[in-house]
């Protein structure tokens, strides 16, 4: 998609393209086919080889993935397809999964299927979906979220984002109720998490076995009835994607409500967002990955608007870049990180404002999407 970019505001995207274009393959080399998390002392060390069913082993190929699309350097498509083919071994552990094999195999396999049309990444693609299809309880018509009797019944706001992997499914098998299930689920979610003001919870609890809502949980921000940043941005692009998948503006209109209330918080925090904005003024901790996240789901969210309508959320998302840019990026070719400052959960001090590998690989759609050279990932 083309953007209204000022000629100062190319150039600048230019000159972030030169250097990320400069500093991912030395990053490829030293990572390979390693599955990073968070960069200790400038370096992705491999979660893979001790928590191959993680969540986040997925992006890592994602980004690989995109830099092919843009590059053609077929350098990136090897060490995504290794990466792809060592989470072959995660697939089969199914008691280990969870709901976001969405975020695995749809940066992963999917991503793959869809630049070299190959079968294998197809059939891992549909695997995934089939794992993720059951945990459909069809009674509370919602999509379970974690494992462990402690949490049956929970649904989260991120699995907005894993939803397109049953859509995708419902497409390459020509059959309805892969799609029917995501629809389900995001009806239930809309109306159990999303708030009035266009905050949400980041975790709903229903009786998993009358399907009847029980209760909202705080979850990763500060605590209940707070506003978790990356909740936001999941619900930003999750339910604009929705939207896109079932064509209920409903959707659409949500997605824009959320991101109302996130573009009128930031801005109070010069344009990256806190862990959560309704956390204490002290101590202030940043989370650099709600904003790649959110300027993604701007940027996708405006595909389905009508022009005169386009220029707040992609001048909001452009502030957002451009301040995670000149203060959160890292572009030393010698240091693995990108996006600086990412936060997985307010009260936990082991991966609180660290590079994280899921802030890199959105800030790298984001810059895409702007330059145009962005794939469809979820």
């Amino acid at each position: 998609m083309k953007y209204n970019l000022s000629n100062k505001d190319q150039l600048f995207l230019q000159d972030i393209w030169i250097k990320v274009k400069k500093k991912l393959p030395l990053v490829r080399e030293r990572v390979g086919s390693a599955i990073p998390y968070i960069a200790v002392k400038h370096r992705y060390t491999d979660v893979g080889s001790d928590h191959l069913t993680w969540w986040t082993n997925g992006f890592w190929a994602g980004l690989l993935w995109q830099m092919y699309h843009a590059t053609q350097d077929s350098a990136y498509l090897q060490a995504a397809r290794a990466i792809e083919k060592r989470l072959d071994a995660a697939l089969i552990q199914t008691q280990q999964l969870d709901h976001d094999v969405g975020f695995m195999w749809l940066n992963a396999a999917v991503a793959d299927f869809q630049l070299t049309n190959d079968e294998a990444a197809r059939q891992r693609g549909i695997q995934a979906a089939m794992v993720l299809a059951a945990r459909y309880n069809p009674a509370g018509h919602y999509l379970l979220a974690w494992n462990g009797s402690e949490k049956q019944g929970q649904i989260i706001v991120d699995c907005f984002m894993n939803l397109p992997l049953l859509h995708w499914a419902s497409q390459q098998l020509n059959e309805p109720r892969f799609a029917q299930m995501a629809t389900n689920h995001a009806y239930t979610a809309t109306s159990a998490l999303l708030r009035a003001d266009g905050s949400v919870n980041h975790i709903a609890v229903f009786n998993p076995e009358t399907g009847e809502f029980e209760k909202n949980l705080g979850g990763q921000g500060y605590g209940e009835d707070s506003s978790w940043a990356r909740g936001q941005a999941w619900a930003i692009y999750g339910l604009t994607l929705a939207f896109r998948d079932t064509q209920d503006v409903k959707f659409l209109l949500q997605a824009k409500q959320v991101a109302h209330y996130f573009i009128a918080n930031v801005a109070l925090t010069d344009y990256v967002s806190n862990i959560d904005f309704r956390a204490p003024a002290e101590p202030v901790y940043r989370d650099t990955t709600a904003t790649a996240i959110a300027i993604c789901g701007l940027l996708e969210l405006i595909k389905y608007l009508p022009t005169a309508q386009q220029a707040l959320y992609q001048q909001a998302a452009f502030k957002m870049f451009t301040a995670l840019t000149k203060q959160y990026c890292d572009f030393d070719p010698a240091n693995d990180e990108l996006l600086t400052y990412g936060s997985a959960k307010y009260h936990r001090a082991s991966d609180r404002e660290v590079p994280i590998i899921y802030g890199d690989a959105f800030y790298v759609e984001a810059l895409l999407r702007f330059l145009d050279l962005d794939m469809t990932i979820y």
